[in-house]
């Protein structure tokens, strides 16, 4: 008796079984996430107003800091550049 079976049955299986598999998990997840509860009954903080003079002080004080960690960024990349083209130059 000669059979003659084409090949990747069994791949095609396996993944028709994965897919299944996947569908599965899904609809079990999807259950999971569904909100369980209301924030119907939730309290709002309030939290206090600032200030003009506040706001400014703040301001200046984000630009300060962002003015700071740029000058380390170019410093930084200043050195590794020049670390680069030492290293380059030496082992040429």
């Amino acid at each position: 008796m000669n059979l003659k079976i084409m090949g990747g049955e069994g791949s095609a299986m396996a993944a028709t079984a994965s897919l299944k598999n996947n569908q599965s998990m899904l609809t079990k997840r999807a259950d999971k996430s569904v909100l369980k509860g209301s924030y119907a009954h939730a309290q709002i903080k309030e939290f206090p107003k600032a200030t003009e003079s506040q706001i400014i002080a703040i301001r200046e004080k984000i630009q300060l800091e962002n003015k700071l960690l740029r000058r380390k960024q170019i410093f930084v990349f200043v050195v590794l550049i020049i670390v680069i083209l030492i290293g380059y130059s030496v082992y040429n």
